[in-house]
């Protein structure tokens, strides 16, 4: 298995993941189609489906473009009502959190998280990647994942970032608190890591990292002292193993 990033951030979000086989599964629809097809030479045939984790455009704002080209998508009853409102139904598939269903060789099971719309998150089991988490956009996760093998996780900002900007003046009050909100702080999602089970982890890749109140090299440091895992911070072209095991 492999994990490609096509974008994540909030100007759009998009990964691929890619088994052996060819065939691959996309979390979000925030990038362009043409992005999509050039990371998949333009071969849109194995492609399985296409998960959704909520209706904010950075994560959906492409959808229906990918529908227009065939692709199944996957995702909540407000995400689609907000994509698909009033259009067919062919091809879009609703879910509902904590039951499981099965996209091709893809075993995947929605969870709730906490934002300022309706949000999944997902638990995805793949023979290649084992078992897997997608967390984004999420205030906090209390959920508790026995048996992870690779972790992809929000790390959006830094309180001690965000407080010194706010003391410099250089800082949105308003954009404060709605993040603090809706989006994981680094110690929140360093305190998800230590709560669950990371013996038999391969992969921890941190997501949608803040333009503004973050900082990619102390995340992954600070995520690798706390875990001894292999760490990356997911920046565009991104493409690295992502298998059950590390050989």
């Amino acid at each position: 298995m492999r994990l490609i990033t096509l974008g994540s951030s909030s100007a759009g979000n998009g990964y691929l993941l890619r088994a052996s086989t060819g065939e691959t599964l996309i979390l979000e629809a925030g990038v362009k189609l043409a992005i999509v097809k050039q990371s998949m030479n333009f071969n849109l045939s194995d492609i399985t489906g296409c998960l959704l984790s909520h209706s904010h455009k950075d994560h959906s704002g492409h959808v229906a473009e990918y529908h227009r080209a065939g692709i199944k998508c996957y995702m909540n009853q407000h995400t689609r009502d907000s994509n698909f409102k009033g259009y067919s139904s062919y091809n879009v598939f609703t879910l509902r959190a904590k039951h499981t269903y099965q996209i091709s060789t893809f075993k995947v099971l929605p969870i709730e998280l906490v934002h300022d719309v309706p949000n999944f998150g997902y638990l995805i089991d793949h023979p290649e990647s084992g078992l897997f988490c997608f967390i984004t956009d999420t205030h906090y996760c209390t959920y508790k994942f026995p048996g992870l093998n690779n972790v992809i996780i929000e790390a959006n900002y830094s309180d001690e970032i965000v407080n010194k900007k706010l003391a410099e003046g250089t800082a949105n009050l308003y954009v404060r608190n709605r993040v603090i909100k809706s989006h994981m702080e680094l110690q929140t999602t360093l305190n998800f890591l230590r709560a669950n089970d990371l013996s038999a982890v391969n992969n921890i890749v941190l997501i949608h990292l803040s333009d503004s109140n973050s900082d990619a090299a102390l995340f992954q440091q600070q995520v690798q002292e706390a875990t001894g895992k292999s760490v990356y911070v997911a920046t565009p072209g991104m493409d690295i193993p992502f298998n059950k095991t590390a050989f």
